[in-house]
C-alpha cells in the first residue's frame, strides 16, 4: 500500500514539474552575448514582440552588429510587414569595436539604393538627410552602442541611441523605406534578412 502511495506521489510530483517547466516564460534571447528581450513597450503604451533577430557580418566573419525586429505580432512574410502601417521597432546592438558614422550611412544608404527606383529615394530624400546629418554628427558608435528606429503611426520614426532620442522623422513611407535595408529584395544582410523574419534557428532562448 505504502509502494503504491509512494508510486502515485511520485508521478504527480513528476508531473506537476513538467507543466511548472513548460509555463516558464522566455524572457530574452542570447545572440553573440547580447540580450534581446523578446517583449518591448514603446513610448505610449505600445505593446511590440520580437519577430526575429540575427547577426549583421561583413566579408563573411566580421561581426558587426546583432539586428532585432520587433511588431504588433510575428509575421514570416517580408510584405505583408510593409502593408502593415502600425508601430514597428529596429533595434540595432553594436558588437564590432566601433562602427563609424559614416560606414553605417554609407551602408545604410547603399541598401536604400539597391531596394528602390529613384523616384521613390526622391519622395524620401531630405528626410534621409536629416537622417544622414544626425548619424555623421555623432561620428562613432563603440561596441555595447544601442540604435533603435520605433515607428508610431501618429508621430513618426524616432532614432535613438544608448537610450536618447536624437530625431523624429515624419511618414510612414520612410520607416518603410528604411525596413527595406534589412528585409527587402536585396538586404545589407541575407542572413540577418532571415534571421529578423523568424528564419533564424541559431537564436538561444533562455
Amino acid at each position: 500500500m505504502a509502494r503504491k502511495n509512494f508510486a502515485r506521489v511520485y508521478a504527480i510530483l513528476v508531473g506537476w514539474l513538467l507543466c511548472a517547466g513548460c509555463a516558464v516564460p522566455v524572457h530574452a534571447a542570447d545572440i553573440e552575448g547580447v540580450r534581446v528581450d523578446d517583449r518591448i513597450t514603446l513610448p505610449g503604451g505600445t505593446p511590440l514582440v520580437l519577430n526575429g533577430a540575427g547577426v549583421r557580418t561583413k566579408l563573411a566573419f566580421a561581426k558587426l552588429y546583432v539586428g532585432a525586429l520587433y511588431l504588433p505580432a510575428k509575421q514570416p512574410a517580408a510584405e505583408a510587414i510593409f502593408k502593415d502601417a502600425g508601430a514597428k521597432r529596429i533595434a540595432m546592438f553594436v558588437l564590432a569595436d566601433e562602427i563609424t558614422a559614416r560606414e553605417l550611412v554609407a551602408s545604410l544608404n547603399n541598401a536604400l539604393a539597391a531596394n528602390h527606383i529613384p523616384i521613390e529615394l526622391a519622395l524620401i530624400e531630405a528626410r534621409l538627410r536629416q537622417l544622414n546629418d544626425m548619424m555623421l554628427k555623432v561620428g562613432v558608435l563603440k561596441k555595447g552602442a544601442v540604435v533603435t528606429l520605433s515607428f508610431l503611426p501618429a508621430t513618426g520614426t524616432h532614432i535613438h541611441i544608448n537610450g536618447e532620442e536624437k530625431l523624429v522623422i515624419k511618414g510612414e513611407d520612410f520607416f518603410r523605406a528604411m525596413l527595406r535595408i534589412w528585409i527587402g529584395n536585396k538586404p545589407v544582410d541575407g542572413r540577418l534578412r532571415d534571421a529578423m523574419l523568424g528564419g533564424d534557428g541559431s537564436v538561444r532562448l533562455f
